[in-house]
């Protein structure tokens, strides 16, 4: 049996399934881990959707910004981006099935076996893992409840911006869901920055770090698998892997095999409108 780990997928089905191929995978013996974000501006998000949940618990994935934001659209809450792609989910037969399932998957998963965790965007510098698990499983619990309505209304916004164990309520999930979903940099003093989506090489990014460069109180003593920022154009180094090469940007969908890191990966026409 073989684990497989991809980034971003944002509706770019048709190179999900060349690398599946490429990389031998077969869904009776193998695992696919995604990194979230499988909708929004790629050509088939709805297909894509309905792929990942025929995979059954042979698939694992992390809920991303996108996939939170669809959630919020389907919902009447905020109005669809002008280049996502999602109106043919929002019309299918299927939806509100396709749509429920989403809402149940959840923002940080942890391979019972090999020593990985996987969020959409990482884990902020302020939390050690059991943090990192107890936040994460008060959001996915409300995400899952009949509250989750009021969660998805109130879930935009860039603040707070740094951890506090007197954080409560909105607030607390505001910055749980930031950081599991959309953190990319954080100012020297572990204050997230939601604005910047630059390369960590632009020297306009100063005084700016990536998340995983700051100072750790506590290590999390797995390795942090994450997706999102498309401008790192995949990274590694001891304790985390960046798997979102910016397939729908036209760059490339990378698909990794954990047990020997091989690397599969394919040129993407542009996707996004």
């Amino acid at each position: 049996m073989s684990t497989y780990l991809v980034g971003d997928i944002q509706g770019c089905l048709d190179d999900l399934r060349f690398l599946l191929e490429q990389a031998e995978f077969d869904p009776r013996n193998d695992e696919l881990w995604l990194s979230g974000d499988l909708v929004a501006r790629g050509p088939k998000s709805l297909e894509t959707l309905r792929f990942v949940k025929s995979l059954g618990d042979k698939a694992t994935t992390v809920l991303g910004n996108h996939d939170l934001h669809l959630l919020a659209v389907s919902q009447g809450l905020v109005k669809v981006k002008s280049r996502d792609q999602i109106q043919p989910i929002l019309d299918a037969p299927d939806s509100d099935e396709l749509l429920d399932w989403l809402r149940h998957q959840p923002l940080l998963a942890e391979h019972p076996e090999h020593s990985f965790v996987m969020a959409h965007a990482g884990i902020p510098p302020q939390w050690d893992m059991p943090t990192a698990r107890k936040q994460a499983r008060t959001v996915e619990t409300c995400l899952r409840s009949s509250d989750f309505v009021w969660l998805l209304k109130n879930m935009y916004g860039n603040g707070p911006d740094y951890w506090s164990e007197e954080l409560e309520g909105i607030e607390q999930y505001r910055f749980t869901i930031n950081a599991l979903t959309r953190m990319r940099f954080c100012h020297p003093d572990g204050r997230l920055d939601m604005e910047c989506k630059l390369s960590p090489e632009n020297p306009d990014t100063q005084p700016l770090k990536p998340w995983f460069e700051l100072p750790r109180a506590k290590p999390l003593k797995k390795k942090v698998i994450f997706g999102h920022w498309a401008a790192l154009m995949g990274y590694e180094n001891d304790q985390v892997i960046g798997l979102d090469t910016g397939c729908v940007w036209g760059n490339s969908m990378t698909l990794l095999r954990w047990e020997d890191g091989a690397r599969f990966e394919k040129p993407c026409p542009v996707h996004a409108k």
